[in-house]
């Protein structure tokens, strides 16, 4: 049902065991990191669910599916956050919505993307219809951050917790799909298992093996030269922090045949809260590469 979803071979095992066996839920919660295909797998799922094929879920072909496929399912609701939050009154909407029968489907299925950005207040509304669920409806909380969630929410959904994809995965996914090669080994490990995170950094790999040699070339040149090879950082202002954390994913390696490199994660992540105190930008780069220049040499 889910083989053209990468990786979390389990939870695909797991959903289509509840289907093929009518167990569906009522209500569940996909967590994990950000890009490891929790928003496909659920709406994957939401499209078996609806599925009118007896024979064969998930089939592309009968009426359930063409609609579904089209975005035109109407029984199918797909909600994410107006501005930066979820707000009680698209909760309300959906609790409307939920009442009236499928027309389609044997099942409605609603999908909340980003659910951990629900207000207060939206949450407790929500948790009316998660006590008393109409029989036929199922609901997907999508969110990387459980702790966002209330604990009458969490307790009331199945939780799915989404793993993060093997690093040979994503290789050959960016491969195949994007024909980005030669990725080195830093590189897929600042991935962190998130193929979204790779697609977002794939057009940015050059800047990050000049961050590479820029680093290792800490003990190996003056300070002048130094501050040039670390111009992308300079230009970086937006995306500093992933940077930051690509070089502490070098760093790491380094240390563990000098310790001196150790030190230099502390200098990083001093660099990083000084950022998130809104110091001055270019002074905080500057004192960064000369003190880890200091340190190593």
């Amino acid at each position: 049902m889910f083989e053209e979803i990468i990786g979390n071979e389990p939870i695909k095992k797991e959903l289509e065991r509840t289907v093929l066996e009518n167990k569906i839920s009522h209500s569940y919660m996909f967590v994990g990191i950000e890009g490891i295909g929790k928003q496909i797998m659920a709406k994957a799922f939401a499209q078996v669910v609806l599925c009118t094929n007896e024979q064969e879920k998930g089939c592309h072909q009968c009426k359930s599916c063409i609609e579904f496929m089209s975005h035109n399912h109407p029984d199918f609701l797909y909600i994410e956050p107006d501005g930066n939050s979820i707000k009680i009154d698209q909760i309300r909407y959906l609790q409307r919505k939920i009442q009236e029968k499928p027309i389609i489907s044997n099942h409605k299925v609603y999908i909340i993307n980003d659910a951990d950005k629900m207000t207060t207040e939206a949450q407790n509304c929500l948790l009316k219809t998660l006590e008393e669920p109409p029989e036929y409806s199922t609901i997907i909380l999508i969110g990387s951050n459980e702790n966002a969630f209330l604990n009458t929410i969490k307790s009331r959904c199945m939780k799915i917790a989404f793993q993060p994809i093997e690093a040979k995965y994503i290789k050959q996914y960016m491969e195949e799909t994007y024909g980005m090669t030669n990725i080195s080994q830093n590189m897929l490990e600042a991935f962190q298992g998130s193929i979204g995170k790779a697609i977002i950094l794939k057009d940015k790999k050059e800047q990050y093996e000049n961050i590479e040699n820029m680093i290792e070339k800490l003990d190996k040149t003056d300070i002048t030269e130094l501050i040039k090879l670390g111009e992308p950082l300079y230009q970086a202002k937006d995306e500093i922090m992933n940077i930051l954390e690509y070089m502490n994913i070098i760093l790491l390696k380094l240390a563990k045949e000098n310790i001196q490199y150790a030190n230099c994660i502390d200098i990083i992540e001093n660099t990083k809260k000084r950022l998130n105190q809104n110091a001055n930008y270019d002074m905080c780069i500057d004192n960064m590469i000369l003190n880890m220049w200091e340190e190593v040499n």
